[in-house]
Formats: structure tokens, sequence, C-alpha cells
């Protein structure tokens, strides 16, 4: 974990930041929307723990929420410059976590027989937004990588963790 002595560096008031391998770029620049996107589903999330959810959800979210970093760390980082950083990054096996999850929660839901309409208690309502945030994240790391090269499996992960969102909810 990175730690932080200095919150505000001044670096960033003329519209630019840098990305994880020093690369200043303007700060409406598509990667830094997507891993924008992508800290903004965090915190949503973050809320919808906050309203109270089930235990498994309680359980599992934190731990999307820590992978949520590591997708962050993934799309700030050119992928020319993650050989040089050892960097957390999504691989396969974290897509596979969320497949089975899915599977495990739609065996207690059972299948979707109508479209719903997102509410429900506070959680629930928090998570369908935090699913509309995670399509949202989706489309901004798929214009990126229409751009530049990204990680292997951040599409993918994006694409089933809204899935799973979508469940959760339910």
């Amino acid at each position: 974990m990175p730690r932080l002595t200095k919150i505000y560096t001044k670096k960033g008031d003329a519209g630019e930041t840098s990305l994880g391998g020093g690369q200043r770029v303007p700060k409406d620049h598509l990667r830094v929307a997507a891993y924008g996107s992508v800290d903004e589903l965090n915190s949503q999330i973050g809320l919808a723990l906050a309203y109270g959810l089930c235990e498994k959800l309680s359980q599992v979210l934190p731990e999307i929420q820590n992978e949520l970093f590591d997708l962050g760390s993934d799309l700030a980082f050119r992928e020319e410059d993650k050989a040089l950083y050892p960097i957390p990054q999504i691989e396969a096996r974290h897509v596979e976590r969320l497949e089975k999850l899915i599977d495990e929660m739609t065996a207690v839901v059972g299948p979707l027989e109508n479209f719903i309409l997102p509410g429900g208690s506070p959680g629930a309502a928090h998570l369908h937004v935090a699913r509309t945030v995670c399509r949202r994240a989706e489309r901004d790391v798929t214009a990126l990588a229409r751009e530049e090269p990204i990680g292997a499996y951040a599409l993918a992960y994006l694409n089933r963790l809204s899935d799973a969102l979508f469940v959760m909810a339910r």
C-alpha cells in the first residue's frame, strides 16, 4: 500500500496528471477517465456496504473493492511500462472467481423471469447504481482499448462484475 505523506501536490492545477509510469497527460485523457470510473465504482460499492448488506455480500464486496484498486493500477500504467513496475493486475483467476460467485448467487435467487426495477432496500438500490457505474467504466475502458493496449482481462472483469452486481442487487 503506498504511503501518502502529502495529499496535495499542486501538479494538477493546470489540468494535467501523471500516469503510473510518470507520463503527464490531460485529466480528460481516456486512460484517466477509465481508471476514474473504476474509482467511482469502488466508492459506490463502499456506499452500498455502508447501507448494510447480507453477510455473504459484506464478505465478498471488500475483496472486490481491493481488486478494483488493482484494476485501477492496471489501467494507470501503460502496457509498455508494466514491465518496469511490479504492479498488481487483473488476471483470469479474478474473472473466474466472479463467474463462480454469479453462479452461486443465481442458485440462491433463482433465474430471472422478467425485468426488475432498480430499488428494493437502500443497499440493493446502491448496488444497482454501482452496476450502472460499472457499465460506464466498461464503456470507458472499451474506448481506451480502441486507442491503446490495456490489460488482457480488464474488460472481461468489468463485464462479469456488472453481472455480479446485478445478481447481488436482486
